[in-house]
């Protein structure tokens, strides 16, 4: 039997994904037999990205865009098409959080968030859905958040970013479901990558750091999540096993979405 979760002969691109989240969804869809096409703003991340991919034994194609360009966007899509195919997976990765009080908060600095959160995922899909079409079908997962469905202190404009990236998957799922494309989300709980590594060092004294303790007491797995437990739930939503699913937002959180939290002693 053929296997459905195969990425054989798929070319899958992956915004910032020279580390963290999307590196470890790029490496699970390598693993499943896809072609690795990945971007980072500068040349530098783009180096250490393919640095990474080489110590992995995966040949991945990295190349320098700011996916908020629109043009250098389809510039971008065109060259992938000529020099590795036509994408059949597109993971809207790339993204930034600026954790400022709202009032404190510039309506430029929010329209920056708006723009790499938001806006980028609408042109980097823009500009691969035209191709999906005379293909025949094709995959798009948009890295959404809890923030997606919650709010909290000082991040207004990466809530309002991602609660639109929600709906902006299960409107281009509506939009060109017909044409075999299939839009869906994956809203990572809280993991553990290097710029949350902070968050979760030991205190002078030993103990956790407040944040930490927090996060582990919200969460019914008691525990950060890894990058490498978003590649089951990616390479599900990349491949066949979810030709009928669309329009989803798979939180991987550990269960806090569904968790209230303990009852203080």
């Amino acid at each position: 039997m053929k296997n459905p979760f195969s990425l054989e002969g798929k070319v899958a691109l992956v915004t910032g994904a020279s580390y963290g989240i999307g590196f470890a969804i790029a490496k699970a869809f390598a693993n499943a037999g896809a072609t690795i096409v990945f971007n980072d703003i500068k040349q530098e991340f783009v180096d250490k990205g393919l640095t990474a991919y080489e110590a992995e034994g995966i040949k991945a194609r990295g190349y320098v865009c700011d996916v908020t360009d629109e043009n250098a966007v389809n510039e971008y899509i065109a060259k992938v098409e000529k020099e590795v195919g036509v994408v059949d997976i597109l993971v809207n990765n790339a993204g930034i959080i600026k954790r400022i009080p709202m009032c404190e908060m510039s309506a430029a600095e929010f329209r920056q968030v708006i723009d790499v959160d938001l806006n980028a995922p609408f042109i980097m899909s823009k500009a691969v859905i035209p191709s999906m079409i005379k293909k025949g079908g094709g995959k798009i997962i948009n890295i959404c958040s809890m923030m997606s469905e919650l709010g909290r202190e000082t991040v207004s404009a990466y809530a309002a970013a991602k609660g639109g990236l929600k709906m902006l998957t299960k409107n281009i799922a509506s939009e060109y479901g017909e044409y075999n494309i299939q839009c869906n989300g994956i809203g990572p709980g809280y993991i553990a990558t290097p710029q949350t590594a902070p968050l979760r060092e030991r205190q002078a004294d030993g103990s956790r750091h407040p944040f930490d303790s927090f996060i582990i007491a919200k969460t019914p797995a008691a525990r950060w999540g890894d990058p490498e437990d978003l590649a089951g739930p990616a390479v599900f939503l990349a491949s066949e096993a979810s030709n009928f699913v669309n329009g989803h937002i798979l939180y991987v959180d550990g269960g806090i979405l569904a968790y209230i939290g303990k009852q203080p002693q």
